[in-house]
């Protein structure tokens, strides 16, 4: 396969959307008091406004893949495994990804599958997200 596989692990940052676009994605994606409701959240368990974890998952997906490790070698998604949302993501955290391959299998003649597990961390060094991903990639 075309993957580099000298290098397993990529980190990458970004700081997270203000509260003002974490309020907007909601309201369309996750229409959650959580993700809204400044006044409600502020008594609640998060003390504020946190990201929607499907955010989180798709904020974490795109850094991904300005990683560019696969390029334009990758076919198609197959599957997500084991995701968990563990810490929330509050306006302004800097999250960055670790990517670590875990699984290489031949697929077909001229394709194989690559699964890989994504961590996501917060400025803190807290993990706030972890899931693992599979795609159809050339050979």
């Amino acid at each position: 396969m075309s993957l580099h596989l000298d290098r397993e692990e990529r980190c990458l940052r970004q700081s997270f959307d203000n509260e003002l676009i974490m309020r907007k994605f909601a309201s369309e994606f996750d229409p959650q008091y959580m993700h809204l409701d400044e006044k409600k959240t502020q008594e609640g368990m998060f003390g504020g406004i946190i990201a929607s974890g499907i955010q989180t998952l798709a904020l974490t997906f795109k850094l991904w893949v300005e990683c560019g490790l696969y390029g334009e070698d990758v076919v198609a998604g197959t599957a997500m495994d084991n995701i968990r949302f563990i810490k929330p993501v509050y306006p302004d955290d800097e999250l960055h990804v670790v990517v670590e391959v875990i699984n290489l299998e031949d697929n077909r003649k001229n394709t194989g599958i690559v699964t890989v597990n994504l961590s996501t961390f917060n400025h803190t060094t807290q993990k706030i997200f972890e899931g693992d991903l599979s795609v159809i990639i050339k050979k």
